[in-house]
Formats: C-alpha cells, structure tokens, sequence
C-alpha cells in the first residue's frame, strides 16, 4: 500500500456498537474503506445484556454473541478495526482528519456511533459511595451482592430487565420508580412484577445513601404522599444500590462543532446527517424516540448508504481512492477451525499485527501454583508465545510469600521486570488490554501526544499500582489499558491486575463493590473507567 495513503479511510467510524458495527458491514461490502475506531470494547452497551430476545431472526442470544457476529460479518467484507481513543476532529475540507491516541487519520467521512454512558442521579451519597455500594451495571458487580439486599433506581428497560437478573445474586431486590409505573415495554415490566424477589414502589425517590466503608443506610421519599422511609441494615451488613436511570450521549467530540439538542444528543435529518457535511450520526447517540439494537443497525445501514454516495462524490472530486486492504476470504466455521488451540481466527489476527509490530522480546515469567487457575494459566502463555519468536515463557522457582498466585510478570529480554503483570488468565474482556500491555512494553506501544508523555515521565515517586477487575466487565480495560501504558513508559511506575473473582481477600481488604477499581501505593482507592490522561491526574506527585 502506497505510504501515503496507508492511513486514509472513505469513512472513519467512531464507536463500535451496533450501529457501527453494521455500518461498517455496509461500507466494506460495497468496496469502501471503512475503519472502525474503538476505546473500550466492540460490541457497545448491549454486551453487558446476558439475554437479547427482541431481536428479529435471532430468537434468543447474549448481547456479546450478537455483536461478536456483528464484527466478524463486517471483518470478513474487508473492515479494519483499530481500539484507540479518538482525541479530536478538524472536519473542514473535503479531507478530514480524526486525530486518536494511535496516530492521526484522514477520510472523507466520519460517523459518530459513541453511543451513550450511564447517567447518575445525584442524591446525597452517590459520587462518594460509587464502587462501595453503588453500582451502575448488574452484569459487572451484581456478584458482590450475593446474598444481599439490593435497590433499584429507576423505571425504564434497563431497570426491569437488571433487576431480573440480579435476583440471582441479591437476597431481595427493591425497584425504586420515581414515575406513577415503569416506562418500558408492559412485557418486560411484567417480569419484574410477578418475580418473588422483587417489591416495587412507584412515586419513589432516593434521596440520600450514607455508611462508613460501604453502604448501611438509605433514605427515600414517596413524592405523592411525602412519606420517608430509612433503610439501615443490620449490624456488620451491607446492602447495595443500582442506578438505571437513563444514559447520556457521548457526544464531546463534537460538541460546538455540530448540533446538539438540549440533553446532548446529535440531531440528524431522516438520512442520518448532521448540520456538518461529511459527519453522520447513528445509534443512541442520536436524537431518536427508541433506543434498541434494532434501531442501532438500521441506522447504521441508513448512514452507510448514504456515506457511500458521500465518498463516491469525494473521490471523484479529489482524485484520491483509498486502497482496500485485502478481506478476509473463507467462511466463518472454516476461520475458527484454522485458528485451533485457545485462540480464535479473530483472535489470531489482532495477535499478529501486534507481534509485527513489537520492537523488542518479552520473557513471560509465571508464578504458579498447584492449582487449576494456575495450569490454565501455564496453558494459555505457552500456546501465546507459540505463536511468535518475539514472546518466551520460564516458570520462575519461588515466588514472594505475599504474591497473588498464578501472576504472569511481564519481563524485558535481560530477564528485568517491565512493571507489568497479571495475576489470573487474562481472558474475557481482558485478552486485548493484555495483548496491548505486551506491545507497551515491547515498543513502540501506543502513541501518545508529548505533553502526556511528558506528564508521565514527570513521575519520579515510586507509583505502584493494583488494577482489581473483572473478565465479563466492559469499563476495566480502558483503566488496564491506561495503568499499564504509564508503567511501560516510566520505570518508578508498576501495574498488577487482578481478577478480583480468584482473590477474595483483595475484595475485602479494599471493600470492593464494583469494577474496575483502582489501587494507588496500597492506600488511595478509586472506582470507575480512567484513560491514560485522567489516571495521570491521580498519579501527580
């Protein structure tokens, strides 16, 4: 491929989601190049959902499955995909610029499927309490509640459907609804009505949660008849509080750049455009009166169709045409049975773009035990390093009595330690924060502007930090990712990730209620997804 233009995309797709992912799928079969930038994790919010069942022709699946076979559909057509941040946007010109945490691109057309985030509601206790108590995704902390009482804020999809589901881990579940009744489909309010485990109150409203380490008292108001209630658990107990309470748009990308609606959201005519020419909009991002897949996809065909006339225009009028790498040939059954072993055809290829790439040799040095964790642990870095001469694996002979086992450090050529290490199997969400851990630490690693490298290298305490996590949890690896690109690049800094599901003592030592949560020199404790910049906030001296 011709240098210059290895970098330039007809379309540049922001988010990973449904909307994206088909969007994409589009692009690539009618013979565009297309990319999709991630930061977090393909697929969106609906991976977190265990069950999809108003899909139409798919009658029952999980929100990962659905757009995992998104992605690979969208793969096999010939779309790239790149997991960075995207920083910026300069969209004058017929050319555009997306500007990312890996390098700058240039395109014709951008679309932005960010999708939207958990909104929080603001009672008294809410900021101070996230992580210890209150939590905003029952799929990544519903099991730090088994057995406990657990209360609902909210009356919408999300709120009936979560609350289903955490009554296999709470001992109750009270659903908190400050409207009359639930705002969601009658079916779905209907599951959580006739469960056993869960009590509704309409007319509700939270007004303050309190405790020490974690949560022992919450306060609600009934707004109709100005009744209020005091929850207190019982002595050495704790209960914990999910909030549903809507989303809000991830639009700061473009804020003061397109059209906002008063809440945030991207308005768009009915062929999915902004007021910017050359930006579309698809999926939750966008002002719409439904938020489901089903919208997102359609949205995403809608956008793609019309980016293809876009950059047909776009190319004729400039004279440039963006080179298609070649798309991937043969069918999907065939693509995982050439993979074999732990690692997927999907899988595969993301390795090797990153083993290419890698500067330098790693040593994978394993602590094990005689435990099963630890033999799959063993298992999995023998068949990674197979892969490459780039990676080496040795099991080291004694460990510090006070280590986490199984633990994979990773180390230099020398034998010396990077900072990096993992303790557990980095699998789940975990596989591509741990794939780009290696190449942080092997160089070039990920790009970074220089005044955050400068940030970085500014660092001269000793910083170690634990990163406590869970595989199914799609907020860790944005925060694993981060915490390990800042140790790569600065020696006084370590970062160790846990799988807090192996190591119940870190659980209770930090009262753990929610992933991913951060430790800083054994002491400082927060919760919630960080990138690189907002964890150098934490780490200046």
């Amino acid at each position: 491929m011709d240098d210059n233009l290895k970098n330039f995309y007809d379309v540049v797709v922001i988010g990973g989601g449904p909307a994206g992912l088909t969007a994409a799928l589009y692009l690539a079969r009618a013979r565009y190049r297309v990319l999709v930038v991630e930061k977090d994790h393909f697929g969106g919010q609906i991976t977190i959902t265990s069950e999809v069942v108003n899909y139409p022709g798919v009658e029952r699946t999980s929100g990962t499955a659905l757009t995992d076979t998104m992605r690979k559909q969208a793969q096999s057509f010939g779309a790239e995909f790149l997991l960075a941040e995207v920083e910026g946007l300069m969209l004058n010109g017929d050319v555009k610029a997306v500007k990312t945490s890996r390098g700058e691109l240039q395109c014709f057309g951008v679309l932005l499927a960010t999708g939207a985030h958990p909104r929080m509601v603001g009672f008294k206790g809410e900021e101070e309490f996230r992580g210890h108590g209150v939590a905003y995704c029952a799929t990544c902390d519903g099991e730090f509640f088994t057995g406990k009482e657990v209360f609902v804020v909210g009356g919408g999809f999300v709120a009936a459907e979560e609350s289903v589901f955490l009554t296999k881990y709470a001992r109750h579940v009270t659903i908190l609804i400050r409207e009359e009744d639930f705002t969601c489909a009658k079916t779905t309010a209907q599951l959580a009505r006739d469960h056993e485990k869960i009590t509704i109150l309409t007319n509700t409203q939270v007004e303050e949660v309190a405790g020490d380490s974690s949560l022992t008292y919450l306060r609600y108001k009934n707004t109709k008849t100005g009744q209020v209630t005091e929850y207190r658990s019982a002595e050495g107990e704790t209960f914990g509080v999910f909030v549903f309470a809507g989303y809000a748009p991830a639009t700061e990308l473009i804020r003061g750049l397109a059209e906002l609606n008063e809440q945030g959201y991207v308005i768009t005519d009915r062929s999915q455009r902004t007021d910017v020419e050359g930006l579309y909009a698809a999926g939750d991002v966008c002002v719409k009166p439904l938020r489901q897949v089903v919208t997102a996809v359609g949205e995403g065909a809608l956008a793609a169709t019309e980016l293809e006339k876009y950059a047909a225009a776009m190319q004729c009028k400039t004279g440039i045409y963006p080179v298609i790498e070649k798309a991937i040939t043969g069918s999907s059954e065939e693509k995982e049975q050439s993979a074999g072993g732990l690692f997927t055809a999907d899988m595969l290829a993301q390795l090797n773009t990153v083993f290419e790439k890698m500067e330098s040799k790693l040593r994978l040095r394993l602590f094990l035990d005689d435990t099963g964790i630890s033999r799959e642990l063993c298992q999995y870095m023998e068949e990674l390093c197979a892969l490459t001469n780039k990676l080496s694996v040795e099991q080291a002979e004694n460990a510090e009595p006070s280590m986490a086992l199984p633990c994979v450090q990773v180390c230099r050529e020398d034998g010396s330690c990077t900072g990096l290490a993992f303790h557990g199997v980095p699998g789940g969400h975990e596989f591509t924060s741990f794939v780009l851990g290696l190449y942080n630490a092997a160089g070039p690693g990920q790009a970074l502007d220089e005044d955050t490298k400068a940030g970085i290298q500014a660092i001269g305490r000793r910083v170690d930090m634990k990163v406590l996590v869970s595989l199914s949890c799609t907020m860790c690896p944005e925060l694993v990712t981060a915490a390990q690109k800042i140790a790569a690049e600065n020696p006084n800094v370590t970062a160790e990730i846990y799988d807090l599901n192996h190591y119940p003592d870190l659980r209770e030592k930090y009262q753990v209620m929610s992933v991913p949560c951060l430790v800083i020199n054994d002491s400082q404790v927060t919760f919630g997804k960080k990138n690189v910049r907002q964890l150098l906030e934490l780490l200046k001296d």
